[in-house]
């Protein structure tokens, strides 16, 4: 009875049109009262949901993202790439890519990336001939890397609900999100090929190419100081983000001088506006999570997990299904609260190494940003064309399917995640 109270409300205030994250929570709190599971929870998981220490680089890192936006850095880092390949047969395309990638290193957050790198390159795109739906699909799904290269939101909540080491999930994504990089390249490049779509009139030059490195060697910078601090163990994931708040302002208040601080108001309340939404979904989530897990909802759902086969990679590849569906109608960070917990103990029957897990999950997730109905780059893109999503949905299933082949070559070979983390010393399988 308790199981059908709490996915009926849920499934039901999802209907009626709620946002996920007040479904989840009051679904749990219906549950809660019905079944007299102790209403003092009800503020003691609150309060446990986000008094994380790891989880205090989710805000910084989003700061420090605004305020690298603010800066102009992804337009440098867009000119150098425009130079360097934007003549190619899809240049432009495989700019947007490239831009996508190391905007992402520093943003942490696929709709964040979208747009940055959207309002810069989706106008020269359509300009130079590409249709508007797949420049457009381009970035959204490019965008997906975000949650994959690090420093990643999505790997600091993975690493907050199964306590595996945040450094170690950073240095696990860098071949992961490489590979998927390389992959949405070759896509954007056989598309652009098929289609005539070519990028800039002519090549930059030795020199216009150096002065375009060192402009933006402010944003090459920023990663390298960030990801190679928490390697050099100089400081803590959470401390790296701290780190890139100050680097950043140091960067557009002195360097770039596009910032002034009186837009410091402004841009701590887009980054709070963004952390809130984050830390809500957070809080309700775990809170449907605990109630869940009481009432054994996680429990029945993790033994017919475990039943269904004896294979560890016929488990993986039924779950890797389960995710690329349920990115469809829910974001990264709901589906980790409520994936997870029933997964840990699956993994562990299975003896399967969670941090190389922890890359094949997020890598699922992460193509749920790029597809229809909830997907949020997709959304993101398509309101900066002012088009239709179907269309740029359309666009986007090329993309999607080469993600789904690196997916696959990523839960076959645990290798390309493991490698770099142990050879660092920061993990041992």
């Amino acid at each position: 009875m308790e199981i059908v109270v709490i996915s009926l409300s849920f499934l039901v205030l999802m209907a009626l049109g709620l946002p996920i994250g007040t479904s989840l929570g009051v679904a749990a709190v219906i549950t809660i009262f019905q079944f007299d599971l102790g209403i003092g929870m009800l503020g003691i998981n609150f309060a446990s949901g986000i008094a994380s220490f790891p989880l205090l680089a989710i805000p910084f890192f989003v700061l420090a993202g605004v305020i690298l936006e603010q800066a102009g850095l992804a337009a440098t880092i867009a000119e150098f790439f425009e130079l360097l390949v934007g003549k190619a047969v899809g240049g432009l395309a495989m700019v947007a890519v490239l831009t996508c990638m190391f905007w992402g290193a520093l943003s942490g957050s696929g709709p964040a990336t979208t747009a940055a790198v959207g309002l810069i390159l989706l106008a020269p795109m359509i300009r130079h001939g590409y249709d508007k739906s797949f420049a457009a699909a381009t970035i959204a799904n490019s965008s997906d890397l975000s949650i994959i290269i690090p420093p990643s939101i999505a790997f600091i909540i993975y690493g907050n609900i199964t306590s595996v080491s945040v450094s170690a999930l950073f240095m696990a994504g860098i071949i992961p999100g490489l590979l998927t990089g390389a992959g949405t390249v070759v896509v954007a490049y056989l598309v652009s090929r098929k289609r005539g779509y070519r990028g800039l009139e002519r090549r930059g030059t030795p020199r216009e190419l150096l002065v375009a490195l060192k402009k933006s060697v402010w944003a090459i910078l920023a990663p390298v100081i960030i990801l190679g601090g928490i390697y050099a163990g100089l400081f803590t994931p959470t401390e790296a983000a701290v780190v890139a708040v100050f680097y950043s302002l140091f960067v557009a208040v002195f360097i770039y001088r596009t910032v002034r601080w009186r837009d410091m108001i402004r841009m701590l309340v887009d980054a709070s506006v963004t952390s809130s939404v984050i830390m809500f979904i957070v809080v309700f989530a775990g809170l449907f999570t605990w109630a869940a897990s009481v009432i054994g909802v996680i429990d029945l759902a993790a033994n017919a997990i475990v039943n269904i086969s004896p294979n560890a990679v016929v488990m993986i590849i039924l779950v890797n299904l389960l995710l690329l569906g349920l990115g469809m109608i829910l974001d990264a960070i709901s589906i980790s609260y409520l994936i997870m917990p029933i997964l840990m103990p699956v993994l562990a029957a299975f003896k399967i190494d969670p941090l190389w897990y922890g890359v094949i999950f997020i890598s699922a997730l992460a193509i749920g940003q790029a597809t229809p109905p909830v997907g949020v780059n997709l959304f993101t893109a398509a309101n900066l064309i002012k088009g239709d999503l179907d269309s740029v949905a359309k666009e986007a299933i090329a993309f999607c399917l080469m993600d789904v082949v690196v997916l696959i070559i990523l839960s076959l070979f645990p290798i390309l995640s493991l490698y770099l983390p142990v050879k660092a010393g920061l993990y041992t399988p």
